[in-house]
């Protein structure tokens, strides 16, 4: 039976959501996971990216070049509502990481939600509002939320399959299946009247 990625991706984040307060804000349930390709399994490059489904401050449309746009929704399988963020994993670039790096990209996108959980951001002051004036200083409070995280002995069972590459999953299972969702467009906002 092939391993579900993006399953198993989402019940780490739902941990790491349950055990480390930072993320007690975060509602799994209302974020997707879903795969993204890369060309290949080089470093370099994206190993995984958070996608907002909202605009600044949660907003749903915004006014740009004379017309109000909005993003393009994803709505809930469950049929109650949309997702507001989608959180994609570079195959096979981020597979390709060593455990501690993967561990840390994750924690690092889920930073990224807004501690509003309203579709947006979290945003810093200054120009480079999604890191911060300073990339090291917000991976640091990532290496902290990690080891917040480690500190509490979670199971292997939920991170286990973060220790194999690629091929080492398929050796193990047979294939690797996962979700896999189109990068959400900017449209244009339907008229109500």
């Amino acid at each position: 039976m092939p391993f579900n990625y993006t399953d198993a991706v989402r019940k780490l984040c739902e941990d790491i959501c349950f055990r480390v307060p930072e993320f007690g804000n975060v509602r799994m349930d209302r974020v997707a996971v879903s795969f993204t390709q890369t060309r290949n399994s080089s470093s370099y490059g994206v190993y995984a990216s958070l996608t907002p489904l909202r605009f600044e401050g949660g907003k749903t449309t915004k006014f740009s070049r004379g017309r109000e746009w909005m993003i393009q929704r994803l709505p809930h399988e469950s049929g109650s509502g949309d997702y507001l963020y989608i959180l994609y994993v570079s195959v096979p670039r981020f597979m390709e990481l060593e455990l501690t790096m993967k561990l840390e990209t994750i924690i690092h996108e889920l930073y990224h939600i807004g501690p509003n959980f309203d579709g947006d951001l979290r945003r810093f002051k200054g120009r480079c509002y999604a890191h911060g004036s300073s990339t090291k200083e917000y991976d640091v409070v990532v290496r902290r939320f990690l080891k917040a995280w480690l500190d509490q002995d979670p199971p292997i069972e939920l991170w286990g399959f973060l220790q194999w590459n690629y091929r080492e999953l398929c050796n193990r299972f047979g294939s690797v299946s996962g979700l896999k969702i189109p990068p959400p467009k900017i449209i244009p906002a339907r008229s109500t009247g």
